[in-house]
């Protein structure tokens, strides 16, 4: 498996490495931590010129001599907007020839991104494969472009309509390349190394910042080279967020003496020195200048490290003047048929084909082909895979695009647009020419944008995003269509439509800012009289303004339009209604939201499906909080019947308010219903792309499932949410994410994780006075309380719930909070736990029977110090009712609470079936800290408890449990990850994290070594 380390390596031929000891110490440790089954991720940083691509070099090298298999890509400086091109570059010939042995479900997520997985996802799904989503800035193999722009027109149809077919969370896709990687590392290990990566889209940068704090499991090393002064922020801290796992080396100018070294004796030390200053010490700018110049006179200089100063992020770096100055010399010499055909190979890509050079050119390809054997045996190009060619430098590249006039660069991109689309080449490989190229109205253009926007936007929104904008600047000031009219004509994008579609791209690509400036350029477009689509705007551009936690404004503005429409009972009034009442039940303002929601009919001609679910949706939590059961119950039915009876597009119309539903589901206890719902609503979240809502659906599965105490599927959806919300950098939705994991992690016992994700909620105090941020902090309590600081957690906990007169937490979470708040005043000698029995009593709703266990299990902590009969009676009524509503953990908690009270009353044997119960109850939810308490509490009433589960085999080797040693078992005979979870009914999370225990118990990093390491095992026992 060679993929591309060739190009890398070539580096490291001609000039002679000086000067970088330290360097290659640092690459070669991190080099041999790899191998040695620990993640790595290496930033290699320098000026331009420093040498980075060199010691990339030296490091592919190193990894061969270790037998490490080696890929490598590059970003590059003229196709920056090309969505992962360097990870495609990268990894695209690797899977030509792995997708055999892809599933198919992750061939389908890769297939958005890697071109060579196209056919793969469409054969596995017989619909057309999803369009590659803009792939690399080479330019495909020419005969199989037609087959390609097939696939990719007839997807593109399908995100120009419903979005369906291209809605994949870019959270998923960084899974899938996570999984991927492994795959590729198993038993070999693998280097991935990615050269300017300060060029790389900002889907690149965010697929790597998943990578560093989800590593994979595998003997990965992954190296970025870039230019500190370019990078992006979120680029240049990936190092920080690697922690252990992150090394950083500087690429740092030669001093005097390596100056020397490096130009060889042949050189006089008087010329060494002119050389050393000229250059700045910087590797490149000393070749250039050695090479321009000769043995003649330098270039006039404007004297060493003038230079240092590197222009604003997203700025071309200039070169020194005498280094440019060398390198049009070096240029000057070729023949004027080479020099036409680098000009064009510069437009063309950063990897490019004979054939688009000539026609950039305006040759015919025979000459180009001999121009290309000049500028190759010049070193101006150098050959590259498949017949392609690449420049010697990106710097080289730089200064001949630079060296063409630009009236004749845009003829140029004109002119392989033109060849493109004459294939039949997607509107993604298009669109970077026609941005350069096209002239103000161009409809041709406006439409190849588009297409190409809305071909990326669900992998690459901020790709999307820049395209919509390039469309919106070469679009006319056309009168706008009255509503319908852009029904009639689809094809034909339209200003108003087109400013919907970018700031939904700002927005998912965490660009909230931009977003809400585009909304607002919407509004002022819409005319005063179209209170339909301006209703609409308005609702947008308030999700916006909350995300920016700008409260005041988003109510400011919802009120203000609300004034403007004439009849207060129209739809279009009644959608902002809604944006109120989300708004007030964000703040647990129950009555205010039910005063908005007695305003509203609950229906009307003029109303659209997706505005009757959002209505319904809403209406059950205010009941519910103020008491009246019957009425949410009533609600909650109504609402599952529309949302049951309701397609696709109407709910996704209804996606502001469905989450509410959700929550309220489930703090009523209707978590088959909530359950449901979420997976419905989700999905249809991610086939339209409204990523913004989808955080909440997720952390309310999250909120489910560890009620449920199904805590390894609240991790799994917790951590997707939180994932999201990294995405779309909106505080609001980390904070709820955070608050899920925080809660996960703590049940399950991970207490300093859980105590981290706490931490990490309430930093900032976000959410001051609204019900995410008093989660928040309800979360981090009961992390310090099953952490065991009581007192810091009680005092944690009462003040997440608020002031009692004005509670910022939800009636259900305020029942757990009481219960929680008796059981640690039940640990102290000065507690009064009865206190909070009381309040549990209060707070309990009537017909709901997890609250009646937990009311139960209050009132058993509250009675255990003084009568621990009476508590054990309470505690397993709890248990009784608390096992019947489905909540296993707090069941299994007040299974616990029975058996420490019974054995404190003297009961052995009550004792030891409730503990027996419990143990039972918490292993099936994975509390292993609860479990760990209970064995304990076994143990004190003198039961041997047995290590492995029952339905083990006894002994098993390497000290694995029963479980583990038949995850290892399949993993030997082949299976995969799903294979395995497929098998044994398990999510495929937990079979990786059982497997990483399996690595750590067996002394190995990877599946081959788990396979052998059991066949010794079994030849050692036959023996």
């Amino acid at each position: 498996m060679e993929g591309r380390a060739a190009r890398t390596t070539a580096a490291t031929d001609g000039a002679p490495l000086v000067g970088r000891r330290e360097a290659l110490r640092v690459l070669d440790a991190a080099l041999d931590a790899a191998i040695g089954g620990s993640f790595r991720f290496l930033a290699l940083s320098g000026d331009p010129g420093a040498g980075k691509t060199r010691l990339l070099g030296e490091l592919a090298a190193a990894a061969g001599g270790r037998a490490l298999p080696v890929l490598a890509g590059r970003a590059a400086e003229f196709e920056q907007q090309m969505p992962f091109a360097a990870l495609v570059d990268a990894l695209d010939d690797q899977l030509e020839e792995r997708r055999p042995e892809l599933d198919p479900a992750t061939a389908r997520l890769l297939s958005t991104v890697f071109p060579a997985l196209a056919g793969t996802a469409a054969e596995a799904q017989d619909v057309p494969a999803a369009v590659p989503a803009g792939g690399t800035s080479k330019v495909p193999t020419l005969p199989a472009v037609p087959a390609a722009t097939a696939r990719t027109e007839a997807t593109a149809d399908a995100a120009a309509g419903d979005g369906g077919a291209l809605g994949v969370a870019r959270y998923q896709l960084h899974r899938a390349v996570r999984h991927l990687l492994e795959r590729l590392a198993a038993g070999t290990g693998l280097v991935l190394l990615l050269d300017d990566v300060h060029w790389a889209d900002d889907a690149s940068i965010e697929l790597l910042g998943y990578l560093v704090r989800h590593p994979p499991r595998a003997r990965v090393l992954i190296g970025v080279a870039y230019r500190p002064a370019q990078a992006s922020p979120r680029l240049a801290t990936l190092v920080d967020v690697a922690g252990e796992h992150g090394v950083s080396v500087t690429a740092d100018p030669f001093t005097e003496a390596e100056v020397e070294r490096f130009l060889g004796p042949g050189v006089a030390r008087s010329r060494c020195q002119a050389l050393y200053e000229a250059s700045g010490g910087n590797p490149f700018y000393l070749e250039a200048l050695a090479r321009g110049a000769g043995d003649g006179p330098l270039p006039e200089e404007t004297g060493p490290g003038r230079w240092g100063a590197l222009p604003d992020l997203g700025e071309i770096t200039e070169l020194p003047p005498a280094v440019r100055t060398a390198l049009q010399v070096e240029l000057s010499g070729l023949h004027e048929t080479a020099l036409l055909v680098a000009r064009a190979a510069a437009v063309a890509a950063d990897e490019f084909e004979p054939a688009l050079a000539a026609a950039g050119a305006e040759l015919p390809e025979a000459a180009a082909l001999a121009a290309l054997d000049d500028l190759a045996a010049r070193d101006v190009v150098r050959p590259a895979s498949a017949g392609r060619f690449r420049f010697r430098h990106p710097l080289v590249r730089h200064v001949v695009y630079g060296s063409a006039a630009a009236g004749w660069r845009l003829a140029a991109h004109a002119r392989i647009a033109a060849y493109l689309a004459g294939l039949g080449a997607p509107a993604t490989l298009r669109a970077h020419h026609v941005e350069r190229s096209a002239r103000y109205g161009d409809r041709s253009a406006i439409t190849t944008l588009v297409a190409a926007a809305r071909a990326v936007a669900p992998q690459a929104p901020a790709t999307a995003a820049h395209w919509f904008e390039a469309a919106l600047r070469l679009m006319p000031e056309d009168p706008e269509p009255a509503p319908g009219e852009e029904a009639a004509d689809p094809d034909r994008p339209h200003r108003v439509g087109l400013l919907a579609e970018l700031a939904h791209a700002q927005t998912v690509s965490g660009r909230l800012v931009e977003g809400r400036e585009t909304t607002r350029t919407l509004l002022r477009l819409l005319p005063p009289g179209d209170h339909a689509r301006r209703a609409r705007a308005v609702q947008m551009c308030a999700v916006i303004e909350r995300q920016l936690h700008r409260h005041q404004e988003a109510r400011a503005m919802v009120l203000d339009e609300l004034h403007r429409i004439p009849d207060p009972q129209a739809a279009a009034a009644v959608l902002l209604r809604v944006r109120l009442v989300a708004d007030r039940l964000m703040r647990i303002d129950t009555r205010g939201a039910q005063a908005v929601l007695d305003r509203m009919p609950e229906n009307a001609p003029d109303w659209e499906p997706g505005l009757r679910l959002a209505v319904a949706s809403l209406r059950v939590l205010p009941a519910y909080a103020t008491g009246r059961v019957a009425d949410a119950g009533a609600y909650a039915e109504a609402a599952d019947r529309l949302l049951t009876a309701a397609p696709d597009a109407h709910i996704a119309d209804a996606l502001d308010t469905v989450p509410w539903l959700c929550w309220t589901e489930i703090m009523m206890g209707r978590y088959d219903d909530a359950l449901r719902h979420i997976e419905r609503s989700t999905a249809v979240c991610r086939a339209t792309g409204q990523a913004s809502y989808i955080t909440y659906l997720l952390n309310a599965r999250a909120r489910a499932c560890t009620l449920l105490g199904r805590l390894e599927e609240a991790a799994d959806a917790a951590e997707e949410a939180t994932e999201t919300a990294r995405l779309l950098r909106s505080s609001e939705a980390l904070v709820f994410g955070l608050t899920q994991q925080c809660l996960a992690a703590s049940w399950s016992g991970e207490h300093d994780k859980a105590l981290r994700y706490g931490e990490e909620a309430v930093a900032g105090e976000l959410g001051a006075g609204e019900w995410w941020g008093a989660m928040a902090g309800y979360g981090r309590a009961v992390a310090l309380i099953n952490a065991g600081r009581h007192d810091e957690g009680a005092a944690a906990l009462l003040d997440a719930c608020g002031d009692p007169s004005d509670p910022k937490l939800d009636p259900s979470t305020l029942l757990s909070c009481a219960e929680l708040l008796a059981f640690t005043e039940s640990g102290r000698k000065e507690g009064d736990p009865a206190r909070w029995a009381e309040i549990a009593d209060v707070l309990g709703t009537i017909g709901v029977p997890a609250d009646a266990g937990l009311i139960r299990l209050a009132h058993a902590h509250a009675a255990r110090p003084a009568d621990p009969a009476r508590a054990a009676v309470l505690a397993t009524e709890a248990a009784a009712l608390l096992t019947g509503a489905g909540r296993r953990l707090e069941a299994g908690r007040a299974e616990l609470a029975a058996g420490m009270a019974h054995h404190a009353a003297g009961d052995r044997e009550p004792a030891r079936a409730r503990l027996r119960a419990a143990a039972a109850l918490f292993e099936a939810c994975g509390a292993a800290a609860l479990t760990a308490q209970t064995v304990r509490e076994q143990r004190r009433l003198g039961v041997r408890v047995a290590g492995p589960r029952p339905g083990g085999s006894g002994e098993e080797p390497f000290g694995l449990s029963p479980r583990e040693y038949e995850i290892a078992s399949l993993v030997a005979q082949g299976c995969t990850n799903q294979q395995v979870a497929e098998k044994l009914f398990l999510s495929v999370r937990t079979v990786e994290t059982h497997l990483s225990r399996v690595f750590r118990k067996l002394g190995v990093s990877s599946r081959v070594g788990v396979a052998t390491a059991l066949d010794r095992h079994a030849a050692g026992r036959d023996a």
